[in-house]
């Protein structure tokens, strides 16, 4: 095998970062002015054009949309210089829209890659999750189980109460079953309004961010991501595809999919070593959001190699147009 095919993850872990944090700077201007259109677009187009710097054959796996949805960044779109090793890449080049356009907590760009063909390609359609943190056995909690008893089985796995449990859940219309079964048990519940790959990975340090377990419906690509961000910092994740119509299981259908009530682990979803970076653009538990001063951006990225387990904090500062 030619050495420029080899997927070099530490050789390109630096690049990942920068197409990272190009998304958050452009995102700068626009957080808090409430227009989550426009946000999203200023990094879509700076997490394309430096994808198209790197010395890589990649194939957006988890994108934007669909090509008839998204003019960039879409589900099958080719990136990088072609030069090099064969990827798949998912991303979310502005993870919490919403959160950013009103200047609340925890928005992030988000992007993970990993050799062609070793990850799920999630149609766009939502996915039922659980994940926990590491250092439980496997299957400690399963998707077969009900709420309360996934918060039992995590508190006698911890040796501790229920009450000390704090499970992280979409606050969502569709989700208030879950949330009612939930507080029968005693555990605490963070609400978050967005952005639940922040959700997922907050289970993987639940000595920093105090969140345990991460459970409900959201979307399949943002599974695949944070399924990403598990395999380098450990902890599990479960998924099952879920379906409102035909439309949807045709979507699944032409991504591949062929057993539509299949239960994916992280390494279902994820086969394969991967690298991820997360920057963040609004402050929040895993990451400092963007700051802005007259000529200067900083941002902070959480750079991570599933391969060594390695996690980098890096601090990037940069002039920027007045």
């Amino acid at each position: 095998m030619a050495d420029d095919a080899i997927f070099h993850d530490r050789m390109l872990s630096l690049g990942l970062a920068r197409v990272s944090e190009a998304a958050a700077v452009a995102s700068a201007r626009l957080v808090g002015r409430g227009d989550e259109k426009a946000a999203d677009q200023a990094a879509v187009n700076a997490m394309r054009e430096q994808l198209n710097q790197l010395d890589i054959a990649g194939v957006v796996v988890i994108g934007e949309g669909e090509r008839d949805e998204a003019p960039m960044l879409f589900i099958g779109e080719e990136v990088g210089t072609g030069q090099g090793p064969a990827v798949d890449i998912a991303l979310d080049p502005l993870e919490g829209t919403t959160l950013t356009a009103k200047d609340m907590p925890n928005a992030l760009t988000v992007i993970a890659m990993g050799p062609r063909g070793t990850m799920l390609h999630a149609p766009d359609v939502y996915m039922d999750k659980l994940a926990v943190g590491p250092g439980f056995a496997p299957g400690v909690v399963s998707l077969e189980m009900s709420p309360a008893e996934r918060v039992r089985a995590l508190a006698a796995a911890k040796g501790c109460a229920p009450e000390d449990i704090t499970v992280c859940i979409l606050e969502r219309p569709r989700h208030e079953e879950m949330i009612a079964e939930v507080r029968t048990t005693g555990a605490a519940i963070r609400l978050i309004t967005d952005g639940d790959v922040a959700g997922v990975i907050h289970c993987a340090d639940s000595a920093v961010t105090g969140i345990d377990m991460y459970m409900g419906s959201g979307g399949a690509p943002e599974g695949v991501l944070a399924a990403a961000a598990l395999k380098c910092m450990g902890g599990q994740i479960f998924g099952k595809l879920l379906f409102r119509n035909d439309d949807e299981r045709q979507r699944a259908t032409r991504a591949g999919i062929t057993d539509f009530d299949r239960i994916y682990s992280r390494d279902e979803l994820v086969t394969a070593d991967v690298i991820f970076a997360a920057t963040g653009v609004t402050d929040g538990s895993l990451v400092r959001g963007l700051k802005r001063e007259p000529g200067w951006v900083t941002t902070e990225t959480l750079l991570m190699r599933s391969k060594t387990g390695s996690l980098r904090r890096m601090v990037y500062r940069t002039p920027i147009d007045k």
